[in-house]
């Protein structure tokens, strides 16, 4: 590993330029979800995780997974130099821990187990094929950085083949719920215009109020939402970017938008990738089912989730990072 004083400049050259502690821990934490392959390398400083590089490709790999039930050779190849790529400019920054954390689709897929064994050889780094609580609990220590929960929270996360719902407080054990929806998943099923018709966005909405159905009946303190569904409705909402808060009305202008301009203007209008912009519109009528649900008119976006929670835990735990997941979700004393 270099020494943490070189580190500035690397980063520096890539257009982040930040100052970091010189006791800091240097970690990188690979997502490989349903549409994108997400590469955070970050600083962690007691309990801040400082963002050196944050960079993703999309691959699409859930869409894969549902039509065949495999990635296939093509994209296991793909990907397995995606995250080579992603090991180097990870080591190139002074990471001690790299972790790499297969999610929706590579549970699914009947060649994950080929696909360990070749991202191992392209990379030398595992990936953790994460079960729900496992990617959940990550996500949580995401938002709370390791702090004690000193009250009710719920924590969605609105991936692309399935979603994440985490209730955790103090004194009791985090309680976790994978619903088997996501906003790629959602579109693919039921979106055939674009943009969207009233009619296919209220398909969507029955099927995300039936699955949601599913999650426990809780009225908690504060709900968070994590990930690129809710990041990106207060992209689109520039409303929402004061006080990074979404509510009913602000989902069902966000939905009105969505539904006037085919996706590709959208992601022009707000620099989002095209794609993405396709499947917001399920993510959303996602999300609002979550808050119907709760009995919530209000849901506070932010940034960090899995990968900050893989790089925080990494740090603190090592190699024993994911026996220690219940542990380290209820908290820790610096």
């Amino acid at each position: 590993m270099p020494d943490i004083p070189d580190i500035p400049d690397l980063a520096s050259e890539a257009g982040l330029p930040v100052v970091i502690p010189a006791d800091a821990v240097i970690g990188a934490a690979v997502d490989v979800g349903a549409n994108s392959v997400h590469l955070l390398v970050a600083a962690v400083d007691g309990r801040r995780v400082i963002p050196l590089v944050d960079e993703s490709v999309f691959l699409g790999l859930g869409d894969r997974v549902a039509a065949h039930g495999t990635l296939g050779a093509g994209a296991r190849d793909e990907l397995a130099l995606a995250l080579a790529t992603y090991a180097e400019t990870a080591r190139r920054l002074g990471a001690r821990d790299l972790t790499f954390l297969g999610t929706e689709p590579i549970r699914r897929a009947a060649d994950a187990a080929a696909l360990v064994r070749e991202v191992a050889v392209a990379s030398g780094v595992s990936l953790h094929v994460l079960d729900h609580h496992e990617e959940a609990i990550l996500n949580l220590l995401g938002v709370t950085m390791g702090s004690a929960i000193d009250h009710d929270m719920l924590v969605v996360d609105i991936g692309g083949g399935s979603s994440e719902v985490i209730v955790a407080g103090p004194g009791r054990r985090v309680a976790t719920v994978g619903l088997r929806t996501g906003s790629a998943r959602l579109t693919h099923d039921h979106l055939r215009d674009d943009p969207p018709t009233s009619y296919e966005i209220g398909a969507m909405r029955e099927v995300a109020r039936r699955v949601v159905a599913g999650t426990p009946v809780v009225n908690p303190a504060e709900l968070v939402a994590v990930g690129g569904t809710a990041s990106n409705l207060v992209r689109v909402l520039g409303e929402a970017a004061a006080d990074r808060v979404l509510t009913h009305d602000r989902i069902s202008t966000a939905l009105a938008l969505l539904s006037v301009e085919p996706s590709a203007d959208i992601a022009a209008r707000h620099l989002l990738r095209p794609t993405r912009a396709r499947i917001l519109p399920a993510g959303a009528v996602i999300l609002d089912a979550i808050l119907e649900r709760c009995g919530a008119d209000r849901i506070r976006v932010v940034d960090t989730g899995i990968r900050e929670g893989a790089v925080l835990a990494a740090a603190v735990a090592g190699p024993a990072w994911r026996d220690r997941l219940e542990t380290l979700a209820a908290g820790w004393d610096e």
